[in-house]
């Protein structure tokens, strides 16, 4: 069938006079190239480019596309029918083209990686040439021949130009788009340092082969040079330009699964990544709004929200402004897969990994992460040791037992109980977690993080708390490569978990890690006591 090869959607763009680019870069890099992203069986990836020839349209897009019969399907279209109000009050001041291009053939070097499975460093900068040619009405075989000159001749000569990494041809209109004038549209994609406009190029720009392809059948040729800026992911990540807009700009989906907060010191982002198991994880960016600042991640504790980590993360950008802050809602705190599966500490550390692959961050500056998160912490800094540079791992065990898995399964009880069971469980479990100086002198603080556990999806407790069931590190951590430090409040099961956490320390690494302990602090000192915590961990952070 027509259309059910690969192909592209090759966008360019020209803000009018009085649309900010700002505004314009933050509507992209935040609503439409990640609603995009979010369809992988229908794009591959997203990358943005700028004109480096002086001509405009002055921003490019390209998505390349699975098979172009996609574009038909109301997936697709769809997105364009149902713009949000703050995407068509944008666009319609945009002056867009849009074609489908339809893939013909690709050469490309040994040393070509697709763009998306490169870092932002690596990627910024690959350098982008688009030529389209228009062929001469009434010549008979003008496609064939033109395609052919660029498959036997032009192509294998432009590759050896010094730097160049792949060319592609294809043609438009798309086979989906029914008839119109064929036009061959080729793109040449260079390494930042080359040899564009050196002997090599000059070479393959005077052929004999060429001079009589250009004179029997092709009618025009445009010529556009390009450098690549941006790589969209399917999670939002552009605090740059939300910092640089007014209070006003906020924009919420109608959902409201997406929402950003603008503005110089409250930029912030929160959306979601989806799992490979189709679970939608939310999380919260914000903090320092430059691209390459050092991000720091929160992993929570069973029970509790991203929010558990407010007081202590307005601390941290007090004292620490140069930080971008990542928080998320652990697997079990809303939804559950379909059909329901049991947590485990390795599928809690794919979910960041994921999280870390959608926002394309290459490596995180430190992982903080308390209870079931400081398992979550410590088997990631095991797992995926390369994306990680330190952690903090706080009040939580090395290993399962039988005892505490005994206990989880009677707090499920409790939570699927009659009459508010996961209340009830809420106000067992601060209780247990909390210093009896937060219960009885920050009753404020109890109320707030009891609150917060009755809040959670009964069914995500059930099938997220197994994660804690059956697991042991021990022999693991002795192989760990990454920095480490262990906190603990000083009440911690009434002094039990801090004795614990004295027995393992020395298992990490070569040469152990060392153990803080926050005063008059339980399950949670970064809740119970922030200034404490920020004290124990300011440090190492």
């Amino acid at each position: 069938m027509a259309g059910n090869g690969p192909g592209m959607l090759y966008v360019t763009m020209e803000p009018r006079e009085g649309l900010s680019l700002d505004q314009f870069h933050e509507w992209y890099n935040n609503e439409h190239g990640p609603t995009r992203l979010r369809l992988p069986h229908i794009f591959t990836n997203g990358l943005r480019y700028r004109a480096t020839d002086g001509q405009k349209p002055h921003f490019l897009a390209i998505y390349d596309v699975t098979s172009m019969s996609h574009l038909l399907t109301p997936t697709y279209t769809d997105l364009r029918a149902n713009r949000s109000p703050r995407e068509a009050a944008t666009i319609g001041q945009v002056d867009v083209d849009r074609k489908f291009l339809d893939l013909v053939a690709t050469q490309q070097s040994p040393l070509f990686a697709p763009i998306e499975q490169l870092t932002d460093a690596e990627a910024e900068g690959i350098v982008l040439v688009s030529v389209e040619v228009s062929l001469k009405p009434g010549v008979e075989g003008g496609e064939k021949a033109v395609t052919d000159w660029y498959r036997e001749e032009h192509l294998p000569m432009l590759s050896k130009i010094p730097g160049w990494l792949r060319s592609r041809i294809f043609r438009t209109p798309s086979a989906v788009e029914g008839g119109g004038e064929v036009r061959v549209v080729t793109l040449h994609e260079y390494a930042k340092e080359n040899g564009l406009g050196g002997p090599e190029h000059k070479a393959a720009m005077s052929t004999p082969w060429r001079d009589d392809v250009f004179a029997k059948y092709i009618a025009n040729k445009g010529r556009r040079t390009y450098e690549l800026f941006y790589v969209f992911g399917p999670a939002p990540r552009e605090l740059h330009a939300l910092s640089r807009l007014p209070p006003t700009a906020a924009f919420s989906t109608a959902d409201g699964r997406i929402s950003t907060t603008a503005g110089e010191k409250d930029a912030a982002i929160n959306a979601f990544v989806t799992t490979s198991d189709g679970l939608n994880i939310p999380y919260r960016l914000e903090g320092n709004p430059s691209p390459t600042a050092p991000t720091v991640a929160f992993s929570n504790s069973l029970l509790t929200s991203m929010h558990m980590w407010d007081p202590l993360i307005a601390i941290i950008k007090a004292k620490r402004p140069e930080l971008r802050i990542l928080r998320y809602d652990t697997r079990g705190r809303h939804d559950v897969p379909s059909p329901p599966v049991p947590a485990n500490l390795d599928m809690l550390s794919d979910d960041l990994a994921t999280l870390l692959s959608a926002l394309r961050i290459p490596k995180l500056y430190a992982l903080v992460g308390v209870s079931m998160g400081g398992a979550t912490t410590l088997k990631f800094a095991l797992k995926y040791p390369d994306l990680l540079e330190k952690f903090i791992a706080c009040d939580f065990n090395v290993a399962s037992s039988d005892a505490n898995t005994a206990a989880w399964k009677d707090r499920i009880a409790v939570a699927e109980g009659p009459d508010g069971g996961i209340r009830k469980l809420a106000v067992a479990t601060v209780e247990r977690w909390f210093h009896p100086h937060t219960m009885t002198e920050k009753k404020d603080v109890a109320s707030w993080m009891t609150d917060m556990v009755a809040s959670n999806s009964v069914q995500g407790f059930r099938h997220s708390c197994q994660a804690l069931w059956n697991y042991d590190m021990r022999e693991a951590m002795a192989g760990n490569k990454v920095p480490g430090l262990f906190v603990v409040g000083d009440g911690d099961g009434k002094g039990a978990l801090v004795k614990a956490m004295e027995g393992f320390k020395g298992l990490l690494g070569p040469s152990g890690a060392e153990l803080k302990i926050v005063p008059q602090a339980g399950h949670l000192p970064m809740a119970e006591s922030p200034e404490d915590f920020w004290k124990a961990i300011a440090e190492f952070l």
